[in-house]
């Protein structure tokens, strides 16, 4: 079984998938491939620097920089996902064909419908959480302002789209506690 799991930016697929690999599933963080597939040296990050020279600072990409570039224009960051998804893909494939038999894999892809990545899934499951919940969850974490926090949101499916076209939604609204049940409900669903 091969699943797809994402939700906006803050929702709380890390701690989905963390679940996940607990009840024995094998994670594929497409997030951190991304980063990989990016590294100084790499194909993506040389494309990168012939797209957007101004990101590269001594040998290494400035994120930020190029997050500026992208959230800002819908056309650019169309740009970096089709130097990025390819390489991400590959590597993922690969990854995941190191799966136990039986075992289920679940690939954590932020942008799970809007790339299409869901067409290489058997499954998909959505984490949502309250807007307000979110905010406060990236702040924290990523040290984002509003601002910046709403423009990445936007760039993303709106919650209610992508419960509509998700095999499975996760609230992660409640405690740890109820986050486990649901979890477990739906990888249980996943062994059927």
């Amino acid at each position: 079984m091969l699943a797809g799991l994402t939700g906006g930016i803050g929702s709380g697929k890390s701690a989905v998938a963390a679940l996940f690999h607990s009840f024995g599933a094998l994670i594929i963080d497409t997030d951190l491939i991304a980063r990989e597939a990016v590294a100084p040296n790499s194909d993506g990050f040389l494309q990168i620097a012939r797209a957007w020279p101004e990101t590269i600072r001594d040998g290494e990409l400035d994120r930020g920089a190029l997050a500026d570039i992208v959230f800002a224009d819908p056309a650019q960051r169309q740009r970096l996902n089709a130097i990025v998804h390819p390489h991400v893909r590959r590597i993922a494939a690969e990854r995941s064909s190191h799966a136990a038999p039986g075992q289920v894999v679940i690939h954590v892809v932020p942008l799970l419908f809007e790339t299409g990545y869901d067409k290489l899934v058997d499954r998909t499951i959505v984490v949502t959480a309250p807007v307000a919940q979110r905010l406060r969850r990236v702040e924290a974490r990523d040290g984002l302002s509003a601002d910046a926090i709403e423009q990445r949101m936007a760039a993303q499916l709106a919650p209610e789209r992508a419960v509509k076209l998700a095999d499975f939604a996760i609230a992660n609204d409640g405690s740890l506690e109820q986050l486990k049940l649901s979890s477990r409900a739906v990888y249980e669903r996943l062994l059927i």
